[in-house]
């Protein structure tokens, strides 16, 4: 194996670079704006540029580089054909593994950021040397991915790990995001718990300083419930209700070794795996059960990591 890999974590702001010993060393990482003109046409030639440039002035050959691995905010099948990135101007389906690997000059491997992110926290996270892992990831919405025996299950059309669609209430009025309802992103996502409150806030005559806020976050309502208020709590304890009964879905079909949360939600904490184990352990089947759940430990540099995970995977 050659001694160096990079890592790429392409977002509509900036893609996030890292330049990795194939150890799983993290030697240097920086960000590269993303150029979303003309539809997106400059973002991969300035990437390729841009890295081509950094080997340049450490004196390193591409021969040294046993490949990279991006992950992109869209599905991607299989073979590395991205499926529109709307959020990049991306309106097509194109061959972006073929396409970085021929600027590069050296192997790209291609994959969607959430389970890019998965994969980074499977190689040199939580989940290092675990076999089997389920990754959340609980920010605005809620992405995931599936690590088993080493290898990342995207799906036939690159949509595997879309744990933030899975259903989990008939009654629901309102459409999510993808156009369905009932979601679970709907309820357990950082604009879910928010949406969850005002819910409750009205239907609720408990008083709570989250009354006195004006804008209430799901950072607000997790801090209110580690100081003891009855009203965050009970919010709390809905969206671990919601989120424990999502868990043992995918554990019953996959069950992994290790859960792993995510995201800017899980900078809640351990509350937050307090609320969802008793509803993981109801609803899951009983070989089930002993699933760990865990915290994500790479934060904001999951996806580069993953990047190369995707390489030596």
């Amino acid at each position: 194996m050659k001694k160096y890999a990079v890592g790429f974590d392409l977002g509509g702001t900036t893609c996030k670079v890292g330049f990795f010993e194939t150890s799983g060393k993290l030697l240097e990482k920086w960000e590269v704006p993303t150029d979303k003109r003309d539809n997106g046409e400059h973002i991969i030639p300035n990437l390729a540029e841009n890295i081509k440039s950094y080997l340049g002035g450490k004196k390193i050959s591409t021969d040294e580089i046993e490949g990279a691995g991006i992950g992109v905010p869209g599905a991607v099948t299989p073979d590395g054909y991205v499926n529109r990135c709307v959020n990049l101007g991306w309106n097509d389906k194109r061959a972006l593994g073929e396409q970085m690997t021929a600027l590069c000059g050296f192997p790209v491997k291609v994959g969607n950021d959430a389970n890019v992110a998965a994969m980074g926290e499977y190689f040199m996270g939580a989940g290092k040397d675990s076999q089997s892992m389920v990754m959340v990831t609980l920010g605005t919405g809620i992405g995931g991915g599936i690590v088993v025996d080493n290898k990342l299950i995207v799906g036939f059309n690159g949509a595997g790990g879309e744990i933030g669609h899975i259903h989990v209430d008939d009654d629901e009025t309102e459409t999510c995001g993808c156009g369905n309802k009932g979601c679970i992103e709907q309820y357990a996502s950082a604009t879910g718990i928010v949406r969850i409150a005002h819910r409750m806030l009205l239907g609720e005559s408990i008083d709570s300083p989250l009354r006195a806020m004006e804008h209430i976050s799901a950072k607000d309502v997790f801090d209110q419930a580690k100081a003891g208020d009855e009203l965050a709590n009970k919010i709390a304890d809905e969206v671990g209700k919601r989120l424990g009964k999502m868990l043992a879905i995918v554990a019953n079909v996959v069950n992994p070794e290790i859960f792993i949360l995510g995201g800017g939600v899980s900078k809640a904490g351990h509350i937050l795996i307090e609320k969802i184990r008793p509803s993981f352990e109801e609803y899951t089947f009983h070989a089930c059960k002993d699933t760990r759940i865990m915290l994500a430990t790479l934060g904001n540099d999951a996806g580069i990591y993953g990047g190369v995970g995707l390489v030596l995977s």
